[in-house]
């Protein structure tokens, strides 16, 4: 069995009166594939932020690696192996696509931010041939391509892809889901949040379910998108 690489407990936000999170434990073992799944404002974006540390919980503590979070900014949980994309691509505008890819190399000072490594990224994703294009003369689906090149330029153990595949076409989404396969199968694990759920359902090894702030199912995809409360509350019926 698999290493325990991150272990939620108890993980708790509160937004004045209101509580966007309350109770969530949740653990992931090295090289799996999650797929956490819930209607809009059931706290999965929330509880990414928490993670990624742009927002502080204020109950429960993330363990990563056995090492505790709290207190650590997202630049530090990056260099300890923790990424994440964003639902909607933000590049740097004023940069080309190469030089996106190397201020997280810079930045985050795990290794030297070198044309090499920048380029080893942007074919990992197949955007090698417009490296020195702006981000404005990208598709859509090229953006989400470089969003995970900059997501994955350190190397992360656990990557948290926050709707990579959001406004896809049927054939788009296919392309970023082989990207997600090739990074998982490389050794990265992956919490997949997704509405797509023919992309969830073929991806996730096991689901979690959120719903109105606390965690409602765990388990296969299967058994879970079959529990009257996720259909009732996800899927509508």
């Amino acid at each position: 069995m698999n290493d325990i690489v991150l272990r939620a407990e108890g993980v708790g936000k509160r937004f004045g009166g209101f509580t966007a999170l309350s109770g969530i434990d949740l653990e992931v073992r090295a090289g799996e594939r999650l797929g956490l799944i819930g209607p809009n404002g059931s706290g999965k974006s929330t509880f990414t932020n928490c993670l990624a540390g742009a927002f502080a919980s204020h109950d429960g503590t993330f363990t990563f690696k056995g090492e505790r979070l709290a207190g650590l900014k997202p630049h530090e949980r990056a260099r300890r192996g923790l990424a994440r994309t964003f639902q909607l691509p933000r590049p740097f505008r004023g940069l080309t696509v190469i030089e996106n890819i190397r201020v997280p190399l810079a930045y985050a000072g795990r290794e030297a931010a070198t044309e090499a490594r920048a380029m080893e990224c942007l074919e990992a994703v197949e955007l090698s041939a417009k490296a020195h294009r702006m981000p404005k003369e990208l598709t859509q689906v090229e953006l989400r391509r470089l969003e995970l090149a900059r997501a994955t330029a350190l190397r992360p153990e656990l990557l948290i892809a926050d709707e990579a595949m959001a406004g896809l076409s049927h054939a788009e989404v296919d392309q970023i889901l082989a990207l997600l396969f090739r990074l998982n199968a490389g050794g990265t694990t992956i919490i997949m949040i997704e509405h797509v759920m023919r992309a969830v359902t073929e991806f996730s090894q096991r689901l979690a379910v959120l719903v109105a702030g606390r965690k409602v199912a765990d388990g296969a995809p299967r058994e879970v998108l079959a529990l009257p409360e996720v259909e009732e509350a996800y899927l509508g019926r």
